[in-house]
């Protein structure tokens, strides 16, 4: 790919990955050299001062997170025997952050939030203080750019890792299956907000799409197939991926209504307040009585839902057991991928790994 400021082609620095790395905190300290380095080269080619302050308030955005989707990649290329002499392992990995980075830009415009990650979203950041129509619609617009770019960056990432002709044959179609998949899942999601439905199934399908594959099967699959993974391999990181990040959506859906914002760092009132058609919202729907659906229908979606609505939509949750059986989901979820890692030909290191990522993605409070 060219290079922006020098016009010529040019393979950016990657730390190797140390051995046996257990740690997350290690993965994410390698994933964030990476991305601070090339957005680091983007500032110093950058001719136009506009661009400096765009990347700026990117920079900031891309601090914070998780970076689940990278210590997924190589937890996969761990578990499919993976050396610790590849090079190109970080690279991948963070090119998954940097098209995370375009997905939750583009999610929280179509989404209307005001907050991620304890701060304001890109889009209000991007619009200051002055809160009119117009600085409201630049902030919108300059969001989708700079998402596009992240999605573009994401690419870049991806094919200045030094990859091998074999590993980047098999790498693109599981990134091409994944970018596919979550943007499935966001327009089935789309269709579902505002249109509250007792169909438990067309949600699991939402949460399949936009979480379960793009989360946690596809980076697994990427590490792997990266280590040079067969079907056997692929299909248990499967096996294991689908329950898991079902019951990572669950738990997602659950802490945006009973979340503390000081943990997940967004309103608890967002989802409600959008009508986001979740699991637990159609189960709710599904065991109440005609007076207590005509209520929920009335307080979820209410643009000015405050906090004594809420109070009463959680209530409701109560009393029809809903609340209850998501927590049973989830349980039930994170069994199914405990059992699935029982027979999987995935190294011990990996495998202890993922059953303590399993854990955590479960019984989370952020």
């Amino acid at each position: 790919m060219a290079d922006p400021g020098g016009g010529r082609n040019r393979q950016m620095s990657t730390p190797t990955m140390p051995p046996a790395l257990r740690e997350a905190g290690m993965v994410k300290d390698a994933v964030n050299t990476v991305l601070e380095d090339f957005l680091r080269r983007k500032k110093n080619d950058a001719e136009e001062p506009q661009m400096g302050r765009l990347l700026g308030h990117f920079a900031e955005f891309l601090a914070g997170g998780k970076r689940i989707r990278p210590l997924l990649c190589v937890t996969g290329w761990r578990g499919a025997g993976g050396n610790s002499e590849n090079p190109s392992l970080v690279q991948v990995a963070a090119s998954l952050e940097m098209f995370h980075a375009f997905a939750l830009i583009h999610d929280d415009i179509m989404d209307d939030s005001d907050t991620r990650r304890g701060r304001p979203t890109i889009h209000r950041m991007l619009a200051g203080k002055q809160g009119d129509d117009r600085t409201e619609r630049f902030g919108l617009s300059a969001a989708v750019l700079l998402g596009d770019l992240a999605f573009a960056w994401s690419d870049e990432l991806l094919h200045t890792a030094g990859l091998t002709p074999a590993q980047y044959g098999s790498v693109l179609p599981l990134i091409t299956e994944m970018r596919t998949e979550v943007m499935l899942g966001q327009y089935l999601d789309l269709r579902a907000t505002g249109e509250l439905s007792d169909d438990v199934d067309a949600t699991l399908t939402v949460n399949r799409y936009k979480t379960a594959k793009y989360t946690v099967e596809r980076p697994l699959h990427v590490g792997a197939a990266l280590a040079g993974a067969g079907p056997e391999t692929l299909a248990a990181c499967t096996a294991y991926a689908i329950p898991l990040g079902e019951a990572f959506q669950l738990r997602d859906d659950m802490l945006g209504v009973y979340g503390d914002v000081a943990d997940t760092g967004k309103s608890r009132l967002d989802d409600l307040r959008a009508g986001k058609n979740t699991t637990l919202v159609a189960l709710a729907l599904r065991a109440c009585d005609p007076a207590q659906a005509a209520r929920l229908r009335t307080l979820i979606g209410d643009p000015l839902l405050d906090e004594t609505g809420a109070a009463e939509i959680r209530a409701l949750f109560a009393r029809t057991g809903a609340r209850d059986a998501v927590e049973r989901m989830i349980d039930d979820r994170y069994r199914q991928a405990l059992r699935a890692l029982e027979s999987a030909p995935l190294t011990p290191g990996a495998t202890a790994d993922l059953k303590h990522l399993a854990r955590t993605a479960t019984r989370r409070n952020s």
